[in-house]
């Protein structure tokens, strides 16, 4: 479905845009997870309270945003959690019907083979500096991302990429040598948000601290003292917001300070005692708890790759499918979930979580036998030795996993992976790291086995994990990229999703992932606080409809 507008423009000559290939608009089927408790009042779902302008609000994070450069190398969901306040996106991806809604775009159309996007602009926006939005900068920011290569986490959205044109002011055609069916979702995620000419006259690399953003967003930023906060504050013109975000005017609050609490309980404990309004990263332990007090939750599942095992092709063990399939039959995810989280987080089927777009269930591959894990390994020449672990050709079975220490559970979860694996004869050394450290260990191949996740509402997040062009797990899979890279060229809904399902296919019957658990984002909230709420890829949606109770 098209994007249609939701303002008019004054110009005679606007010519409204049809899509020609609906499946690239669509994002059809997506379901959202329960959420643990009604929806916040004032939520654009719920509350007929009258907004309250005015006010200050204070959201406790778990990471420092290490870079508040829009499509920089960040710390993940908290990167984006403030960045998303700084710029607005071509197009909005509606978290309760999975649409494509109008932004700084009010309508775009394809060319028969998704090579080929037209964009018409909104007329009177303008950045943070006073300048005008137009059709250049979209161009100048693309032009920007494809530059950076290595520096940016959003390359891989523009695969194929050409060269963007400038129609008119208000017109702008993003062109690529190969089909790109998923680039107007991508266009709705904060890493391809635009910015203005004041951050691009400044070196990539040297944006990190955000002095030189410059964006279109609601707010604009006050101050950033690493590892401590980030203070944002309101423009006073804002006035585009997505309608489905219920507020298309100025931001109701005055400022917004993202205050970083590593320890989760830290978080809980200000929340609780009345220092923070909002949390973010409520571990599953303070659930009930919050509950029982009567905070607000607002829980989302995470579309986009489960919680799982991904393994390095390139060291020698896991290379080997029989070892692959043993660890996927050791593991017992069930357990794992009823261990280290609560009933909100879905026990894994497939690669892709069940709310993603073209989700299959592959759970037939992932049944739990560790006899048959033993089997396995026996037939393959893995022996047990005096110590209970496997050995073969004098080379122990002890595997090298590295995960990220930012959400709690993922310990736990890990710690009882060790056990089930231990119990038929594979060793783990489970190695925890910083963000920065673990994108380090990541590039440096130093592992065997990865524990984590990717969130995105689009099933093309597949080709960004497991493609020979963008992966760093050593994939080279002639079968398998040839549906990664075929599903950009799809050309309806339907045949889409039986390649991304196929594609999924072949992911479970190699064992290059084995999923274990969806991820759910939970935000808890003072109960004065309203408006706040999750998007599409259940990470923070933008905070312009966001208001506290007058005091």
């Amino acid at each position: 479905m098209n994007p249609t507008r939701t303002a008019s423009r004054p110009r005679a000559a606007l010519r409204l845009r049809t899509t020609a290939l609906a499946s690239i608009a669509v994002v059809a089927g997506l379901a959202l997870s329960a959420c643990s408790a009604p929806a916040p009042a004032g939520a654009p779902t719920g509350d007929s309270a009258k907004p309250v302008d005015g006010g200050a609000l204070t959201f406790a994070i778990a990471n420092d945003p290490i870079s508040l450069n829009p499509s920089g190398i960040g710390s993940g969901n908290d990167t984006w959690y403030v960045t998303r306040q700084l710029v607005d996106s071509l197009l909005y991806q509606d978290p309760d019907t999975g649409k494509l809604e109008p932004w700084l775009a009010t309508s775009y159309k394809s060319n028969a083979d998704a090579t080929s996007f037209t964009f018409e602009l909104r007329h009177g926006v303008t950045f943070s500096d006073g300048t005008p939005f137009t059709a250049a900068n979209v161009k100048a920011t693309f032009d920007d991302i494809q530059t950076a290569g290595a520096l940016t986490q959003t390359t891989s959205n523009f695969v194929g990429y050409k060269e963007t044109k400038v129609i008119d002011d208000d017109t702008v055609e993003v062109d690529f040598s190969t089909p790109n069916a998923a680039f107007p979702n991508s266009t709705a995620s904060v890493g391809l948000g635009i910015v203005g000419n004041a951050t691009l006259a400044v070196p990539f690399a040297n944006r990190a601290d955000g002095k030189a953003i410059v964006g279109t967003g609601p707010f604009t930023l006050d101050s950033y003292t690493k590892n401590v906060s980030t203070v944002l504050a309101a423009r006073k013109n804002y006035a585009w917001a997505p309608q489905p975000l219920g507020n298309t005017g100025r931001a109701h609050l005055d400022t917004v300070t993202f205050q970083v609490a590593p320890e989760a309980g830290v978080r809980t404990g200000s929340l609780t005692s009345g220092q923070v309004d909002v949390i973010g990263g409520v571990q599953p332990t303070d659930v009930q708890t919050l509950q029982d007090a009567g905070y607000p939750l607002i829980s989302r599942g995470n579309p986009g790759i489960s919680f799982g095992l991904s393994f390095n092709l390139a060291r020698p063990i896991v290379s080997d499918i029989a070892v692959r399939e043993a660890i996927a039959a050791a593991i017992d995810p069930t357990v794992v979930r009823d261990t280290s989280l609560n009933k909100l987080f879905a026990v894994a089927t497939s690669t892709l979580a069940k709310n993603t777009p073209s989700w299959a269930d592959e759970s037939k591959h992932f049944s739990y036998d560790p006899k048959h894990a033993a089997a396995i390994l026996d037939k393959a020449g893995w022996t047990k030795g005096s110590d209970g672990i496997r050995t073969k050709g004098g080379t122990p079975l002890t595997l090298q996993l590295a995960w990220i220490t930012n959400f709690g559970p993922n310990q736990t979860s890990l710690e009882l992976i060790q056990q089930q694996l231990k119990q038929v004869g594979i060793g783990v050394v489970l190695s925890g790291s910083t963000v920065p450290e673990f994108l380090a260990k990541q590039a440096s191949g130093d592992f065997d086995i990865v524990w984590g996740n990717l969130s995105r509402a689009d099933g093309d997040v597949l080709r960004t994990q497991y493609s020979k062009a963008t992966t760093k797990l050593h994939i080279d899979d002639p079968e398998l990229e040839t549906l990664l890279q075929g599903q950009l060229a799809a050309g309806n809904p339907a045949a889409r999703d039986k390649i991304l399902a196929e594609a999924q296919a072949r992911i479970a019957a190699q064992y290059y992932q084995i999923p274990v658990h969806e991820l759910t984002s939970i935000l808890s909230t003072q109960s004065t606080v309203h408006g706040i709420r999750l998007g599409a890829d259940s990470r923070l949606d933008s905070l312009v409809s966001a208001w506290k109770d007058a005091r």
